[in-house]
Formats: C-alpha cells, structure tokens, sequence
C-alpha cells in the first residue's frame, strides 16, 4: 500500500469520525474506529479526541499484538482497541471498525432489549437480528470476551448498557451499518408506541436474506432458528 493510499483510509476513518459526531452519535471523546491495513496492521482513533476535530495526522497506527507502531506526540491509543482486535482476529473478513453510542439504539442496549424483529426489509437485508452482548467495563478485556459469542453469526451488536458495535469488510460498509442501525432502532421504538411492531412472515423474510446475498456481507442466522 502506498503513502497516497494510506493517508486516502485515513481521510475516509475522519470522515467518518465527522458524521459520527454530527449525527449525534458520539457526544465530547466518545466512540473509536479502526481499519485493517493490507500488511495486517491497523489505523486507529486515538483516546480522549472528539471524532468533530480528528484529522489523519492525529490516527494512531498498531499491530495485532495491541502495540503501537506509530503514535503522534500528545495522543494515546483507545484502551478499547482491545475490542477491535477482537472483532479482526475472530473474523479474517473483516476490514474495518465502528463503536459508537447511537442514542436510540443505546436506550435499546440499557433497556436489555435487542433488536432482532425480523420487520423491515433493509433491516434483515444490511444488519439481520441485532443481539445484545453481555456487560462488560469498557476498556477492559470484558468487552470483547462478551462479543466474541457473538461474532461469527452477527456484523452488528448491541453492548448492554453502554453502545453498538458494528463491522465491515472496510470503513464504509461498517459505518453504514451504524447508520442503519440507528435508523432501525428509532422506527422499531415508534413501532413500540403504536402498539407494538410485527414481523414480516417467513417466507419474506427468506426472500429478503436471499437478496442479501448480494451484497458483500455476511448474513447471520436467524435470531429464531440458529444460536
């Protein structure tokens, strides 16, 4: 990967970082971001930055060992990274990062209620079921033993009581999930409020997940039928 190619993922991991934050879904240093690089090391945000004024000179570069390779003066990596590195050893498939506090999909998450209703199509296509990963104090390596259940069968997880996690075979695809998540999240809680959402029927929601195919993803079980 060349200089030009890098410092591009960088731009894109800042980018994203921008949206995250205008889109209100981290608030003062929340959340972090990383992308997998070609030669297995990993561009990462550092600790205690506002995604609202990162640029690519502030992104810390680590190995898989959870060793910082490069890191500029003033900045320190995420003790959530841990988390990250989870998601990548776990998953060769993955390419990329996103851990974010979406305000209604977090209520979700402190509320204990998952967000695994087969009930709308872009839903099932792009996240299928969302489960809720057990508690774990953030930072420690809590977190990403209460994901790792969850990995091989789910690209986007609810973290009880504290934000959602999602993952993409690179930073555009993981961040859309957050999107999308949160999107999902706020109809299924108007759904709630008018008197409870309904699931489409099974043969639709067959038809949806063939769609997903696709799309360079992969799929989880049904909530219903696997785990």
């Amino acid at each position: 990967m060349t200089e030009a190619e890098e410092y591009k993922i960088k731009e894109q991991i800042c980018e994203v970082g921008h949206n995250l934050w205008a889109l209100g879904f981290v608030a003062a240093n929340d959340g972090n971001i990383s992308v997998k690089l070609d030669d297995g090391t990993f561009l990462a945000t550092p600790t205690g930055t506002s995604k609202r004024i990162l640029t690519p000179e502030m992104l810390i570069k680590m190995n898989a060992d959870n060793e910082v390779i490069y890191c500029p003066e003033g900045y320190k990596p995420s003790s959530e990274f841990k988390m990250h590195l989870k998601c990548y050893k776990d998953r060769p498939d993955i390419g990329a990062v996103v851990h974010a506090h979406p305000p209604v999909a977090t209520g979700y998450a402190i509320a204990h209620i998952p967000l695994d209703q087969y009930t709308m199509p872009e839903a099932i296509i792009f996240l299928g079921s969302v489960p809720i990963a057990p508690y774990g104090t953030p930072g420690t390596t809590e977190v990403p033993d209460s994901i790792e259940p969850f990995l091989p069968y789910h690209d986007t997880i609810l973290l009880m009581n504290h934000g959602a996690l999602t993952v993409g075979v690179d930073i555009t695809q993981a961040y859309y999930r957050m999107e999308t998540l949160e999107h999902f999240a706020k109809t299924s809680l108007v759904a709630r409020l008018l008197g409870g959402a309904k699931e489409l029927p099974r043969n639709k929601i067959d038809e949806c997940c063939e769609i997903a195919k696709a799309f360079p993803i992969r799929h989880p079980g049904y909530k219903k039928y696997s785990l």
